[in-house]
């Protein structure tokens, strides 16, 4: 089975470990994929970054893991082929495979994969990218103040680029190579500030010894300069895109492009529900520590937003123990509470009654006692055993118990998890072989053919459910002779003073209304309501009214 992440944060520099970083603090459990091809490698150190001035750009990746792994986040190298939703997957969460097979779950994504420079094609630029071809004057400005500095025009915005470099040094030549022709005020202003002025297309670097010497041009001259400012297509790394529904979109400075960024809101919230992004990836002018602070508001983001999430499944809960139950299946007991944790959607509230119990069963090993039904064991004990359907089956107990006494159980419910954990239950119990496990919302689809006990405990839920369509289904499901047995909550339990809010409970004469049998064709065995002992969620002792009713078909 896969792991499972509250986060996985695809992508490991400045971003994704600060991202990580603050989820670590907050106590979730993150996982940094990092394909360990940073954009600034080649770099000698790292600039204006407050108390790291300088530092190589492997090193502080290299302590920035180690931090990350000291709040418990985990890093790992490896390259993301694929990230997409789990497919039918109804709490939203994500599926990120990496280049060796392997694969992880994730109930958010935080992408902080970077960019991608796209040098000028001119021989001999690339193998100087980082050293004397630079970009960033903020990055590497001071490194060659007073130095003789080239910029290549390749665009637009060439005559801005050459007089900001000219604040370094007052030794700046524009080189115009393929850059659109220059107006009059802008040679103006070139002139200003004493920025030569070279015509023609640059063809080739000129080294000397390892070290940039100047710039070969089309007719064979040769124009000296120790440094090479250009301007690069910055494109997002876009790979995984397609798979989550992001596309790219065009980042403009002064009104021309410069490159493609992944659009996100002020917090990196892309258009696509819990995926977040940080760094180059959003912005494509951010400095290593603006990617690292986007990264942490990325990623403070994220963790607010599981905590609504968790909130609001908590709330839902809350209120399924206390005033509904469960759709089918074990009472609620002292031993096995609801659960809480992880949020099981992605969104305000679930879609769907399958999205909700899914995502309830799917953080606790076990949420019920494993304990059949107390109102199952006393009305069925004395049942000849037969073909047996149990409706809302939950963890099986019911199934289980009915299978080990003869019967053959067809037992339903909405959860694929919790039929899943159900049958490990069976096959524990050596009841397998006598129990077909089905899956069915009970609305739009029910378990074909007919039976000599119809079961269906507890059938509420907090969410949308027509429990009387369902329960005249039920009714019609019973073969003759059969019995058809229901029990649901009469009421709050005994500790519950304050309801968190209001719900009615049917009585088992408004249930057997709202089946409408046939006069003549059924008989009421039991309808009444009956106490049993429930413990509150504190552990003191309480009592639950339930209310039973219980019908047999005539043959």
């Amino acid at each position: 089975m896969d792991a499972k992440y509250d986060v996985v944060i695809v992508g490991g520099g400045a971003a994704g470990l600060s991202g990580a970083l603050t989820l670590g603090r907050a106590r979730r459990k993150v996982l940094v994929i990092d394909a360990g091809r940073p954009r600034n490698a080649p770099a000698r150190g790292v600039h204006t970054y407050l108390t790291r001035e300088g530092m190589p750009p492997l090193e502080l990746l290299a302590a920035g893991r180690e931090e990350v792994a000291g709040y418990g986040g985990e890093v790992v190298t490896g390259t993301v082929v694929v990230a997409e939703r789990l497919d039918g997957d109804e709490s939203g969460r994500f599926r990120v495979v990496l280049e060796d097979g392997s694969a992880v779950v994730a109930d958010r994504l935080l992408l902080t994969t970077g960019l991608v420079d796209e040098l000028p094609d001119v021989p001999g630029l690339a193998e100087r990218w980082g050293r004397d071809v630079l970009h960033c004057p903020y990055c590497h400005g001071w490194e060659v103040r007073d130095q003789a500095i080239g910029v290549l025009a390749t665009g637009p915005l060439a005559v801005h680029q050459a007089l900001l470099w000219r604040q370094w040094s007052d030794d700046v030549t524009l080189f115009l190579h393929t850059g659109p022709e220059l107006g009059e005020e802008q040679r103006e202003q070139l002139a200003a500030r004493d920025v030569a002025v070279v015509e023609g297309e640059v063809t080739e670097l000129d080294v000397a010894g390892d070290a940039l010497a100047g710039l070969r041009l089309a007719d064979g001259r040769v124009v000296a300069c120790r440094a090479l400012a250009v301007a690069t297509r910055l494109t997002a790394r876009a790979d995984l895109l397609a798979g989550l529904g992001l596309e790219t979109e065009e980042q403009e400075m002064a009104g021309h492009v410069i490159g493609t960024r992944i659009p996100a809101d002020a917090t990196g919230a892309t258009s696509v529900p819990g995926v977040w992004v940080a760094g180059n990836a959003a912005s494509v002018t951010d400095q290593v520590i603006a990617a690292a602070a986007g990264g942490v508001r990325a990623a403070a983001a994220v963790n607010a937003d599981l905590i609504a999430e968790e909130t609001r499944r908590a709330v839902t809960a809350r209120r399924a123990a206390a005033g509904h139950g469960k759709a089918g299946g074990e009472p609620e007991s002292q031993d096995a509470p609801a659960p809480h944790g992880h949020h099981p959607w992605a969104g305000g509230v679930p879609a769907s009654a399958e999205e909700f119990w899914n995502g309830f069963y799917t953080d606790k090993a076990q949420v019920w006692s494993g304990n059949p039904n107390a109102i199952l064991v006393r009305e069925a004990a004395d049942l000849p055993p037969g073909r047996a359907l149990d409706l809302g089956c939950g963890e099986g107990a019911d199934a289980v118990w009915l299978a080990g006494r003869g019967w053959r159980v067809t037992a339903t419910d909405i959860s694929q998890v919790a039929l899943d954990r159900a049958a490990g239950h069976a096959k524990a119990a050596e009841a397998a072989d006598r129990i077909d496990w089905q899956r069915h919302d009970l609305e739009t689809s029910f378990p074909e053919g007919s039976y000599d006990l119809v079961s269906a405990h507890y059938l509420h839920s907090p969410v949308d459910l027509p429990r009387e369509k369902i329960l005249r289904a039920a009714a019609a499901a019973v073969a003759p002779g059969g019995v058809l047995l229901i029990a649901g909550h009469a009421g709050w339990p005994s500790w519950e003073e304050n309801p968190p809010f209001d719900a009615h409970f049917p009585t088992p004469q408004e249930v057997l209304d709202a089946m409408e049998l046939a006069e003549g064709e059924w008989e009421v065995l039991r309808s009444e309501e009956v106490e049993r002992p429930q413990s509150a969620p504190d552990g003191r002792p309480g009592t639950r009214m339930d209310n039973v009713l219980k019908v047999r078909r005539l043959p």
